[in-house]
């Protein structure tokens, strides 16, 4: 392993690894993608060429026994997250997961100590928090020019529900809408609060036109102080993807909360101001974070024990979405 750089492989062609996370490696400064591995040799010879990585391997298990690779990009399906984690662990590759980071707070749990063991670095795929446009909020909030916090309220939903082919659509794989794009608002509150939610109530769409899974949903998390996070998260609804902070004197608007342009909005004393932030590549922000806690073994700023407490909440949504009742954590 160079003490510049990481060399990456790629566990899976899914398709954000090739639309984003793969180009953001390669444009890092830190990160060489080095290998890609797929079900089938075509496949990853194919995506391999499409994409300029120079090695391609028709099965996961030889991509894991390359010497040469440091660590490894999970994109698979949620339901195999616990697997290749921890078999990727236990090659001494160090592991970069797909969020959700599992199925539940229990498989996560039992990831993070596999990762303990082998002493290689674990970190789950929120690539947004990478972005510094969150510390300037933190920031504004620190100051006071909003007042207190009384409420936050996000939105993540999307439509692809006529593609019923899609493994979002998959309920034993994992799949709906609290597990795809719910996780984004709840770890955006989490992270902003600095604190984990009280209870938790969620109310959701279960589809049978695709497999029972949650085709939407709404939620409460009740944090310490009487403040909330509202939230809606779907994928048979308008796009949307956006976060409100609430004060007592002033309000964060964040318009493209999770992807998209990163300015956003701050208004208080009558005065609405744009904060114009730099348009920054947080697939590449990601990798270079990674690659230095990595290589310079510095402190993970989201250690693996935050994905678990993520995975908490979760389960904690969906058990209150499928019995209709509040669930105190």
């Amino acid at each position: 392993m160079s003490n510049q750089q990481l060399r990456w492989g790629i566990v899976g062609s899914a398709a954000i690894a090739k639309r984003a996370v793969i180009p953001g490696i390669q444009a890092s400064k830190s990160g060489v993608v080095a290998a890609i591995a797929s079900r089938t040799e075509d496949k990853a010879k194919e995506t391999a060429e499409s994409l300029g990585i120079p090695t391609a391997y028709g099965s996961y298990e030889q991509l894991l026994q390359d010497d040469s690779i440091d660590a490894v990009y999970i994109p698979l399906p949620n339901h195999l997250h616990k697997e290749w984690t921890i078999r990727a662990a236990e090659a001494g590759k160090h592991v970069l997961c797909e969020k959700p980071i599992a199925l539940n707070a229990k498989e996560a749990h039992e990831m993070v100590e596999a990762c303990e063991k082998a002493g290689v670095v674990l970190a789950e795929a929120f690539m947004y928090r990478h972005h510094p446009r969150w510390d300037r909020i933190k920031d504004i909030i620190a100051s006071g020019e909003i007042g207190d916090i009384r409420g936050i309220h996000g939105t993540f939903t999307f439509n692809s529900a006529g593609n019923r082919e899609n493994v979002r659509f998959r309920k034993e794989w994992g799949g709906g809408s609290v597990y795809d794009v719910g996780c984004y608002p709840i770890s955006a509150a989490r992270m902003i609060l600095g604190a984990e939610p009280e209870a938790v109530t969620c109310r959701a769409l279960f589809s049978p036109e695709h497999d029972d899974v949650d085709m939407m949903a709404s939620g409460l998390l009740e944090f310490a102080g009487d403040v909330s996070l509202t939230f809606d998260c779907g994928m048979w609804a308008d796009f949307r993807n956006t976060l409100e902070i609430l004060g007592t004197v002033g309000r964060i608007e964040v318009p493209s909360a999770f992807i998209g342009n990163q300015n956003f909005y701050v208004i208080a004393k009558g005065q609405r101001r744009e904060e114009t932030m730099p348009e920054l590549n947080t697939y590449s922000l990601q990798a270079d974070v990674f690659a230095e806690n990595v290589l310079r073994k510095t402190a993970q700023k989201y250690p693996p024990s935050d994905a678990v407490k993520n995975m908490t909440v979760i389960d904690a949504c969906l058990l209150s979405a499928r019995e209709r009742i509040r669930v105190s954590l």
